[in-house]
């Protein structure tokens, strides 16, 4: 399809305006993190370094950013055995209720934060006793993450389909063997994707986390949300968000190369 010079220029500044209005207010928290003022003032009254270091010793900080990377690291383990497990499963065999399975394994993103968090706290708390706490937050983390490698893991199998691994089979491999030769070579890109993306929705998770982590544990956004509106602590919270909005585009820009790193393999494969 052709479009004319106005339809482009048109187009093109639609475009802008779009992501100006989605990126102006990153650009002002990082700009904050360097305004002389303790507070939102606007517009700055001067430029400083000093809430840097102020927020690099920051005992709250960083136990807190310790926490969160902790969590987030088990929860993308769990994530990553499980949901290569299902997709596996759902891909290479039919049985009755595949579809069904499909959905509850999806179904947790889906919900809305507030009703995960409400129904694993009362699982947690009412049916098996357990104390809130960080077993009770990964396994909650969990739920969500497994969902990432498993959409991941999931639509690349199917994309790659089983003539490798049964010609494996056929030249007598065994099933371990396949999946350690044929399988995990071409869906590591599409996991190592989905683990990226599991760590980050993991490690900026605030609502199932308020539900789910009990008292003592606190991960960085509760410590964000906490602090946010305290006292001489608004330039150190944009401090962390600074760091955290340069941090988060590492997860999404690698899943993206691996992702079509995966794909090219895949054909190349086939």
């Amino acid at each position: 399809m052709t479009l004319t010079r106005s339809a482009r220029w048109l187009l093109g500044g639609l475009t802008l305006l779009v992501l100006a209005f989605i990126y102006a207010p990153l650009a002002l928290v990082v700009l904050n993190s360097f305004n002389t003022s303790n507070t939102f003032a606007w517009p700055p009254t001067g430029f400083t370094t000093e809430w840097w270091a102020a927020a690099w010793r920051s005992p709250g900080a960083r136990s807190s950013i310790l926490v969160s990377v902790e969590v987030a690291l088990v929860a993308t383990t769990i994530a990553l055995v499980l949901g290569t497990m299902a997709a596996l499963a759902l891909s290479r065999f039919s049985f009755f209720g595949r579809d069904t399975v499909s959905l509850l394994i999806i179904l947790p993103i889906a919900l809305p934060g507030v009703v995960t968090g409400i129904a694993l706290a009362n699982v947690f708390l009412t049916m098996f006793g357990i104390k809130l706490g960080f077993l009770t937050l990964i396994v909650s983390h969990g739920t969500f993450c497994i969902v990432t490698v498993f959409n991941n893991a999931i639509a690349r199998l199917r994309r790659m389909g089983g003539n490798l691994e049964e010609a494996s089979a056929d030249l007598g491999a065994g099933w371990f063997t396949t999946f350690r030769l044929v399988t995990l070579p071409m869906l590591r890109s599409a996991l190592l994707a989905g683990a990226l993306l599991a760590f980050a929705l993991s490690f900026d998770e605030i609502i199932v986390t308020t539900f789910t982590a009990g008292q003592g544990i606190q991960t960085l956004p509760i410590w964000i949300l906490q602090n946010l509106f305290r006292p001489n602590q608004a330039p150190v919270v944009n401090v962390v968000a600074a760091v955290l909005i340069v941090l988060s585009v590492i997860p999404v820009w690698l899943s993206q190369r691996l992702a079509g790193g995966g794909e090219s393999l895949a054909a190349g494969a086939r």
